[in-house]
């Protein structure tokens, strides 16, 4: 719960505020964006809500925030419990975003796909009663799909609740012990109708991409969108290897999918053919960057 005894000096005045706890994972700047933005090594509050909805996002970011870094002076408990309630966030054709982003992923996303022959989380949020009975009245959880090792969070426990198949790649499986389905190599496998995982090495060695009927790219950290500058980015910093981060882009070139849903970062949509485009300007940015002179 956030503390107004640490409130930053650099919020606007008025009921919203972030305070120092903020780990800067991003997760209130995508809910609430007319509200909050990154200031130095935190978020803050640059705008209060001046509508019912710019109300509503705000304490849907509050809510989803991994480490209660968001508080108000006075609580309106009708509003917050609507926010909360409001979670698992609908995205588009049976794809949810979670929202409770979890600490012990850096508040990762996490999203939710309902499917007729089981449904799916990918990544993991917080173990929540709420999100149980709202996995539960959906049909439950089949498989867990983990990106990396860095997003795994409370996998474990949902697995157990759901008796669940975690899938993730032998190069993170460190992280998680006892995955009931363990990717090797390079290759996309097709793990079920309609869904392919498409090993991905560069931010960690085993990072994986999720794609799902060839629409929705769930990226991990590997790749997201830049709403500042419009574009496509990938890791700069905390990167395994480069080089293989490169190729792991251009195995993406010739997929067909309009969202990118990323573990970090902003979510896309895109019509296909702007999609390659935005990857193609990406690759060409990268290799600009490398040839350099020194």
């Amino acid at each position: 719960m956030a503390n107004l005894s640490k409130r930053l000096q650099t919020n606007i005045e008025g009921n919203f505020f972030v305070d120092s706890t903020c780990i800067d994972c991003d997760t209130c700047r995508q809910l609430a964006p007319l509200t909050f933005i990154e200031d130095g090594d935190y978020s803050t509050v640059f705008r209060q809500p001046e509508t019912a909805k710019e109300e509503f996002a705000a304490y849907q970011a509050l809510i989803a925030c991994p480490v209660g870094s968001i508080g108000t002076e006075k609580k309106d408990r009708k509003v917050f419990l609507e926010a909360q309630a409001s979670f698992p966030l609908h995205i588009e054709g049976g794809v949810d975003y979670v929202g409770f982003n979890s600490e012990k992923s850096f508040g990762a996303n996490s999203y939710f796909i309902h499917h007729s022959q089981g449904n799916w989380l990918v990544d993991s949020p917080r173990f929540l009663k709420h999100l149980v009975q709202a996995f539960e009245e959906k049909g439950g959880i089949r498989y867990i799909f983990l990106s990396h090792e860095d997003d795994v969070a409370e996998a474990a426990r949902y697995a157990k609740h759901f008796d669940a198949i975690r899938i993730i790649h032998r190069a993170d499986a460190s992280a998680m012990p006892g995955a009931e389905h363990v990717i090797d190599g390079e290759n996309s496998v097709h793990v079920a109708p309609e869904f392919v995982c498409i090993p991905v090495p560069g931010h960690t060695p085993g990072s994986m991409a999720l794609l799902y009927k060839n629409r929705f790219l769930f990226s991990g950290d590997h790749l997201w969108w830049n709403p500042k500058l419009q574009q496509l980015g990938t890791p700069e910093r905390l990167v395994w290897d480069d080089a293989y981060l490169e190729r792991s882009v251009e195995k993406l070139l010739p997929l067909s999918f309009e969202w990118v849903l990323p573990g970090h970062g902003e979510r896309i949509h895109l019509p296909h053919r702007d999609m390659k485009k935005a990857l193609d300007e990406l690759l060409q940015r990268r290799w600009n960057f490398q040839s350099l002179p020194l």
